[in-house]
């Protein structure tokens, strides 16, 4: 088994791409139990690689077992043969908000347990990591991933050669991009200056853009030739009619923020009109699922199933005082 600890900001959405890359890794994973922020997934090793692409989430890793006491804890881990740890080790203690045991002491009584088989501790450097987290349950895993912030820092909107201030953050772009289920390349009619398209070129994936302004196009080429992204097609079009874009090409997957509110921002169109429209042109040149944003006021389920799409996932997310919306998943 393994297990992931998600973000707390957008629970649902984190799980949801956590499914996501399971449902890509095997049809027979899925998420076999959960305690506040921590997933423990009907998963082996093999489903790490797509695992490493996660967004929402703070770390992943092997999940050796469960107990509902510190004695059970103990027992358990008496039974374990810890020699697969990587010299030197580290016990670390995860305390969520609806932990319920006493485990102020329990690095040092479960590292002792460990020690006993020969293995040497370092708790500033260690290479391995065994973490417990304490929840209704207590849950010891060994760490394999970890989501560096720093690294989403990096590549924040200001971080960035060309940028406007309304971007998403990076963590939410990638987590849109697996949320469509993505293996080989995705499109972004929306684009803007990139956001979702660097998340994508990161994971590997081949990128394809469009946006109405000519600026807006060379600042995404310059940002993903800034962050290492090589294998892009970005193009100055229209979002309603992607057919005269790209021709007859179909895409894999399609993630996309359109905008949400001045006249400037959305070239002159009603905002309704201009998101139904989006939808029928992403209707024509889609096969698989699309991940997209649109304000709550619009109702998105009725029109993209007027057109033929089955919506299948929606998160919700208050941003600010004037802007409320939903991430919806949808598939043709």
């Amino acid at each position: 088994m393994l297990y992931v600890e998600t973000l707390g900001n957008l629970p649902e959405l984190a799980e949801g791409e956590v499914k996501a890359l399971l449902e890509l890794a095997s049809s027979k994973f899925g998420v076999l139990d959960k305690d506040y922020l921590f997933l423990a997934l009907e998963a082996d090793e093999s489903a790490l690689p797509l695992l490493s692409r996660l967004g929402m989430s703070h770390e992943a890793g092997i999940l050796l077992f469960s107990a509902e006491s510190l004695e059970e804890l103990y027992s358990k881990a008496q039974t374990i043969d810890w020699s697969f740890l990587e010299e030197p080790f580290a016990v670390r203690k995860e305390r969520m908000i609806n932990c319920r045991y006493d485990v102020k002491a329990i690095e040092g009584k479960l590292g002792g347990i460990i020690t006993k088989e020969g293995l040497k501790v370092n708790l500033t450097h260690p290479k391995s990591i065994v973490r417990v987290y304490c929840g209704e349950k207590l849950w010891v895993g060994v760490r394999s991933l970890y989501f560096d912030p720093k690294s989403f820092q990096s590549r924040k909107a200001d971080k960035r050669p060309f940028f406007k201030p309304i971007s998403l953050p990076p963590r939410l772009s990638r987590a849109m991009v697996n949320l469509t289920r993505a293996r080989r390349e995705i499109l972004d009619p929306f684009m803007g200056l990139g956001g979702i398209l660097i998340e994508a070129g990161l994971m590997g994936l081949k990128v394809y853009g469009v946006d109405i302004r000519d600026d807006m196009v060379r600042g995404a080429k310059g940002n993903l030739e800034f962050y290492g992204v090589r294998d892009y097609d970005l193009r100055v079009g229209d979002a309603t009619n992607l057919k005269e874009v790209f021709g007859e090409k179909k895409f894999e997957a399609i993630a996309s923020d359109p905008p949400y509110g001045t006249s400037a921002t959305l070239a002159g169109w009603n905002r309704e009109e201009l998101y139904k429209k989006a939808l029928e042109s992403i209707y024509d040149v889609l096969e698989g699922h699309l991940a997209i944003a649109f304000p709550t006021q619009f109702d998105a389920e009725k029109a993209a199933r007027e057109i033929g799409f089955e919506v299948l996932e929606r998160y919700y997310q208050r941003v600010h005082g004037s802007l409320d919306r939903f991430f919806y998943v949808m598939k043709v």
